[in-house]
Parts: C-alpha cells; structure tokens; sequence
C-alpha cells in the first residue's frame, strides 16, 4: 500500500481512477480506525453511525462527519500537551468558528502536500512572493486562523517575502513599486484571497487610474470570498479580466480548500475546473439520503484527505453544493476527479441536513 511520502514521491495528479481509489480506501479506513482509538467522541458518532471497517469496501464507505461539528466540539486525536497549534476557520463576527488541534507531524505534512501541489504549476524553484495582504494578520499565533494559515504556507513557497497592504489595509504603493523594482523582469509568485485583493488591490487602482505590472509570467493564487462577489455580479471570468487588465497578470489560479482540512488544496487548472490531487479526493452527496452521486449530478461536496491526523478531519461533509464533471480526463492532461463549486447551499438547506444526520445517528 502506498504511504503518504510515496505519494509525495511522484507528481500529484498522476494516480488513475483505480489505482487511486485503492490506495486512498486504504489509507482513510487506517486513519478511521486510528481516530476511533484516540477521539472519544469520533468513536461514539462512528458507533451511531453503525461503522464496521470489514464492510468498508470503497471510499464511499468510509463514514464522514459534518464540518459544523468542529464549531460545536473539540475534536482531537491526541493528548492536550501534544497539540502545537489551534487552527481556526474563517468567521464574521459572533460567529462559531471551528477549532482544529494540529501537532507537529500533521502540521509539517499539510505543508509538504501543498508544496508539491503548487509546485507542480510554478515549478520547483523558489519565485519571489508579494502577499497581497497585511503582515498583521500573523500575529496571533495563539489561537490561529486559517488566513494565517495560509499566508504562512505560501510563504514557505516564496522567498523575499513582501505584503501589498499597510496596517490599515491600505495598498502600500510604495512597499509594491519597491518589490516590483528589486525583482524586475523574474516570475513572481503573488498569494492573497479573492475578495481582498478586488476590494483592497484592484478597487484602489480602478479609483486612482492607476496600474501595476507583475509581469505576464507571474503566478497569482486566490482563495475565498466569492459570495460577495458574485452579489455586486462580479464572476470568474470578470475577475480575472479586471486583474489582467490591471496588474498584468495572466496566470491566475482560482483553489478551494477549508481550514479543517488545510494541505490538500483543489486547485483549478488550465480550463477552469478544479481538481482533486492524489493526496484527497471528492464524493458528492444526495441532500436526502446521503448516497453517492454520480458524475453530472449536483449535492453536496464531501471531501476526503490523507492528512489529517491529529484530529479526525479525514473525512468531512462541507454546506457547499457542487457537480463532479469527470475523472481522468480533463483537457489539462491532469488525472483525478476535476468539478464545479455551484455555492454554499442556504441556511435553511444546512440546518434540514444536519437534522437529518442527526436523525440518522438517532436511529443507530
């Protein structure tokens, strides 16, 4: 069985349909079984779910939690003094966040991961890095979230490190014509989420008629926030438009991933689909029953991961819908799964899911 360092040994979207189905079924039905022995509480939602590992015979099997429980619960699987650090998702104020415990081990494996799934659009060479974001954002490490999270992990992708915004999330014109200047006529890497870079990078620049030039070579990443977006009609293609225009930038890489399973991205490609890698997958679920849907067929997106393993984040339900539009054969030539996000599903949605879960547990 492949271990998650062979997988880090070849290149990340390289496993077709069989061999990877086999491999991550292995692998998630370990982590199962190890985070039924070391998380009380997974074990008792694996028992009302009425698990048996011999019947585990696909990755559909293996049972998945809610993503709303890590707001509702402290879910680790390990000793309190071995956690190094408390991850915390994204929230609007007098929001529950979730909590996630990382150790050392699962901390240091999210960052190889997404590592090698970057590095195989960029290349393996270190390009300088502009985080269109401000530095205060790292500062508490205590209790840290996932925007932290995510500048720190690209960081370690970039060196010569600069932010575009102030203190106040202003953009530093300065502190950019400085970094674009140091490194004229390089590939530049850029990192920062969606709505930030329209609301504090590309607004800014509309409003003073002014432009940037990163350099049609350049890479941008962005995460994030397109629910505000799409409310003032602002889509994909808009946005990557108003950034070419801009800032000069052409390769531009939209990605989906969440805090409680941070490491093992979807990244879109080439053609605008976003792709599973070897090191996670995508299952699509009915709303009502919870069954497996097939490719073309929209519900809710679950998502799976080889990572964690500090807490039991391997197997997550999320409130997005979403459509599986293949495997193994999308035109950019990467294999896997590849699919569609269509949105957070409504409050009232989420709330009959989760009653309906619980339901479920209820009757086991």
């Amino acid at each position: 069985m492949m271990e998650l360092e062979d997988l880090l040994a070849i290149p990340p979207y390289s496993l077709e349909k069989k061999e990877k189905a086999e491999c991550l079924t292995c692998l998630l039905k370990r982590l199962t079984e190890g985070h039924r022995e070391r998380c009380p509480e997974y074990r008792k939602i694996t028992e009302a779910l009425g698990y048996n590992e011999n019947e585990v015979k696909t990755l559909e099997d293996i049972p998945f939690i809610p993503v709303r429980l890590f707001k509702e619960y402290d879910l680790y699987s390990l000793p309190k003094e071995q956690i190094s650090l408390t991850m915390t998702s994204s929230g609007t104020t007098g929001q529950q966040v979730s909590r996630i415990a990382l150790d050392a081990e699962t901390s240091r494996n999210q960052k190889k991961v997404l590592s090698h799934i970057i590095t195989s659009y960029i290349g393996k060479h270190r390009l300088p890095l502009l985080i269109l974001d401000s530095k205060k954002t790292l500062r508490d490490r205590r209790l840290f979230g996932a925007r932290g999270a995510g500048i720190l992990g690209f960081s370690i992708l970039g060196r010569n490190v600069e932010y575009a915004l102030d203190e106040n999330m202003n953009l530093d014109f300065d502190a950019v014509n400085m970094f674009l200047e140091k490194h004229e006529g390089e590939q530049k890497l850029l990192f920062g989420y969606t709505f930030m870079i329209w609301q504090h990078v590309y607004l800014p620049l509309k409003e003073k008629g002014q432009k940037l030039d990163f350099g049609a070579e350049s890479t941008l990443f962005h995460i994030g926030g397109w629910k505000k977006l799409r409310d003032i009609a602002v889509t994909d293609a808009v946005y990557k438009d108003a950034l070419r225009e801009s800032c000069n930038i052409h390769r531009i890489y939209n990605y989906y991933g969440m805090a409680e399973q941070l490491g093992s991205v979807y990244v879109e490609c080439e053609y605008g689909h976003m792709h599973a890698s070897d090191f996670s997958d995508i299952i699509i679920r009915n709303p009502l029953d919870f069954s497996a849907q097939p490719i073309g067929k929209k519900g809710l997106i679950e998502l799976v991961s080889t990572i964690p393993r500090s807490y039991p984040g391997h197997a997550i339900l999320t409130e997005d819908e979403g459509i599986i539009l293949g495997e193994d054969d999308c035109p950019c030539g990467r294999k896997g799964k590849y699919f569609k996000i269509l949105g957070r599903v409504k409050n009232a949605e989420i709330r009959g899911c989760s009653d309906t879960y619980a339901d479920r547990l209820s009757k086991n």
